[in-house]
């Protein structure tokens, strides 16, 4: 592994364990994160061929590997959450192309991108942080204070606006994501515990939380919040 990536660009994550905790079926994680290929039929008499769209996810790690960075991650919630709230991947993909004309920065996994459901905004560096750029407008600003984000899950670096830390369950839990701790693994804040170690000590404790919290030195509420974390992976 090259030792000269930051960590959140350091590829730690398997794409079967990006989908568990993005909470993504793994085919869509390969095709954001690789692309994929199509036949290609045209209307016209032109000879038909293969397309293959640009990745959602624009890696900027070690971008042939397998494993997916914490950005990237980050990026794929991100993505998720855009789709969820009704956005087409077509209509993401042109917004990315858009936004990296207009800052030349590719990634999603920032504090700069919000929707409010049907559009995507773009805070714009030197601009009022209530003037949001609606892009695939033709360049129509927009005075947006309550628009729809998962900023209350992710910690952004005040200086580049890039996520470093996920808090999955939010940030008034005690689960975080944290690419220079444990390797990327769900961890108790603060203490480097991973979520999977809390949770195979409360199974093998006979789910005793008092137990486990003794045990490991945790608080009660840490705990609570690994096996619940930890379960809500197992279901998905």
């Amino acid at each position: 592994m090259n030792q000269d990536f930051e960590p959140l660009d350091v590829p730690m994550y398997s794409q079967a364990m990006a989908s568990r905790l993005v909470g993504l079926e793994p085919s869509r994680v390969r095709r954001w994160l690789r692309g994929y290929e199509y036949n290609y039929a045209p209307k016209t008499s032109a000879p038909k061929g293969r397309r293959r769209p640009s990745p959602l996810v624009r890696r900027r790690g070690a971008l042939g590997s397998q494993y997916a960075s914490f950005v990237d991650l980050i990026d794929l919630l991100f993505v998720k959450k855009f789709v969820e709230h009704g956005i087409s991947v077509q209509r993401l993909r042109k917004a990315l192309e858009e936004a990296v004309d207009l800052t030349g920065d590719h990634h999603f996994a920032q504090r700069r991108f919000w929707t409010d459901g049907r559009k995507i905004f773009l805070q714009i560096k030197d601009k009022p942080a209530e003037a949001l750029l609606e892009l695939l407008s033709g360049g129509q600003w927009v005075i947006a204070p309550i628009i729809k984000h998962v900023a209350h899950q992710i910690e952004f670096d005040a200086i580049t606006g890039v996520s470093t830390r996920w808090f999955p369950l939010g940030k008034d839990k005690t689960v975080v994501v944290d690419p220079s701790v444990a390797f990327g693994a769900p961890t108790i804040a603060g203490r480097g515990v991973q979520t999977a170690n809390v949770f195979d000590l409360y199974e093998g404790e006979g789910r005793n939380i008092g137990r486990v919290s003794a045990w490991l030195d945790l608080p009660s509420e840490a705990v609570h919040n690994a096996v619940e974390f930890e379960q809500i992976l197992a279901a998905a």
